[in-house]
């Protein structure tokens, strides 16, 4: 595996030093090649103290399982630029409900996520349904990360860091 395909943590978080800080699984979908979306977020999450696994463009399902399986993130967050996240999403919710060890990590989509305006109330619908906790539109600002991050029970079982 080459080192641009190795996922890695960029700069810790101060989790250590607060004890505020989450654990945070980022990735796209399978068909998704974008990256400034990926490193926007993660730098953002970053500086307000959480940590970050960037998964990095074009994830396939297995590996964003098998990692969520071996890291066990507070939270998976899922971001999609090409208009396909939808689809990319479906596949990714239902490979992460399906196995025992993922199926209670909590999981946010946002993005772009249909190619077109027309049919957003239902794909909104279809992921809640496949597994994710929220869904946000593009355009959606980063902050609505912090918040969902805020709700997280702060007695989350022990998890391996990222």
């Amino acid at each position: 595996m080459s080192q641009s395909s190795t996922p890695q943590l960029l700069r810790p978080a101060q989790q250590e030093t607060t004890g505020t800080g989450r654990r945070v699984l980022l990735t796209t979908g399978s068909s998704d090649a974008h990256t400034w979306n990926l490193v926007h977020l993660q730098l953002f999450l970053e500086e307000h103290g959480h940590s970050v696994l960037n998964l990095g463009p074009c994830v396939p399902e297995k590996l964003l399982v098998d990692t969520a399986q071996l890291t066990r993130p507070d939270l998976v967050v899922f971001s999609s630029v090409n208009g396909h996240g939808h689809l990319d999403g479906l596949r990714a919710a239902e490979a992460m409900r399906a196995e025992a060890a993922t199926r209670d990590i909590p999981m946010v989509i946002g993005g772009l996520l249909g190619i077109s305006p027309e049919g957003a109330e239902e794909r909104t619908a279809d992921l809640l349904a496949a597994g994710f906790d929220e869904v946000h539109a593009d355009g959606t600002g980063p902050a609505a990360l912090l918040g969902k991050l805020a709700t997280l029970d702060t007695s989350c079982p022990a998890r391996v860091a990222a």
